[in-house]
């Protein structure tokens, strides 16, 4: 597959933490659960960290028909999963996941599949980040290594976990054996 990656930088990225190569040892799979790319760069663009001007966002965005977007260049420090931002990179594929009741505990299910064009240009782009990044070795969820709860939107006795994705949908299996890459769970 002939890789386009398309540069869209973030407004911040600037300020996010330089690191080196080297520091990639993994990458985290998630789903934007958001309708398109539009609404996914606007959530990227919010500042929800004061102290550093910046906010959440994937490194990679992945649309429905295959487009790769590059967000945060892989030699910044990107917020997308909580505790293992410094050795990550994060990959977005646009999903619906559980939009817009992500809290609300009757709509938890992802029922949109992945298509075939996101995984073709998913393996492609795992395929060019493990030759360019010597100790890229794992792969994860982002639910693998997030598993924070909060109160359910519609009823505050009930906990929800915070991340599902990128969901029951994703095909791990065919993804590990296509990327060289070692699937990590955390406890």
């Amino acid at each position: 597959m002939d890789l386009a990656i398309h540069d869209w930088p973030l407004p911040y990225e600037e300020r996010l933490v330089e690191r080196a190569s080297a520091a990639i040892d993994l990458v985290v799979i998630h789903c934007t659960e958001l309708p398109d790319m539009r609404l996914a760069r606007e959530y990227g663009e919010r500042i929800v960290h004061a102290g550093t001007q910046t906010g959440n966002s994937g490194h990679y965005y992945i649309d429905r028909d295959g487009r790769i977007w590059r967000f945060v260049a892989d030699t910044r420090v990107a917020h997308h999963t909580f505790q293992y931002n410094p050795r990550s990179i994060g990959v977005e594929l646009v999903n619906l996941g559980r939009y817009p009741n992500w809290t609300d505990s009757r709509h938890q299910s992802f029922s949109e599949p992945y298509t075939k064009e996101q995984i073709d240009a998913l393996l492609a782009l795992l395929g060019r980040l493990r030759a360019e990044h010597a100790n890229l070795r794992w792969i994860a969820g982002h639910d693998a290594l997030d598993r924070r709860t909060e109160a359910a939107s519609d009823d505050a006795s009930v906990q929800l976990r915070r991340r599902l994705d990128p969901g029951p949908l994703f095909p791990w299996d065919e993804v590990v054996a296509a990327s060289g890459l070692e699937r990590l769970f955390e406890p």
